[in-house]
């Protein structure tokens, strides 16, 4: 099963759900907006409507899509509208983007669920996916191929820090 989510830099969210168990591939892409074939110079300007995301491959024999989304829920902040820390901008904003009913219900009931984690309110948007376009190929494994980079330094690896302690079961060991 495939799902594609927004929180932010893709780069995090692809670093964070490469930890699962039952991934079996996370792929950085564009999703969301009116521009056929985005590139990443474009999104980047919040000029087309494309939200930053990931599609993640899941065997649901091994993780269920309730697990996916309440790391989803725990890895950004949903509350956060149009930015992730210094990402701001519409293509950082937090979107789910189901691909048919099931998955938008498990969705509407997760948020009300991550809701009661929060003060303020989600602001999460839940969407039917169009068309999900992946990101060239220089994104992909970015924290694995630059984990000392400062992004990775300061903003990813608290991430997973944060995954690490919350979700610590449903990680590779």
């Amino acid at each position: 099963m495939k799902i594609v989510l927004g929180g932010g830099c893709f780069w995090c969210l692809e670093a964070a759900y490469q930890m699962l168990r039952g991934v079996e591939g996370v792929q950085s892409g564009y999703a969301g907006g009116d521009t056929p074939h985005p590139s990443y110079e474009a999104v980047v300007q919040g000029n087309t409507g494309h939200a930053e995301v990931v599609e993640v491959d899941f065997d649901e024999a091994t993780v269920s899509l309730e697990n996916i989304l309440n790391i989803f829920w725990t890895v950004h902040d949903p509350t956060s509208l149009n930015r992730q820390g210094a990402d701001v901008g519409t293509q950082y904003r937090s979107v789910i983007f189901y691909a048919d009913e099931t998955q938008k219900q498990v969705a509407e009931t997760s948020l009300k669920e991550a809701q009661k984690l929060w003060d303020e309110p989600i602001v999460t948007s839940i969407e039917p996916l169009n068309m999900f376009y992946p990101a060239e190929e220089y994104h992909k494994d970015y924290f694995k191929n630059h984990p000392e980079q400062a992004y990775c330094q300061i903003v990813i690896n608290p991430k997973l820090a944060k995954l690490r302690k919350l979700h610590y079961d449903l990680l590779n060991q």
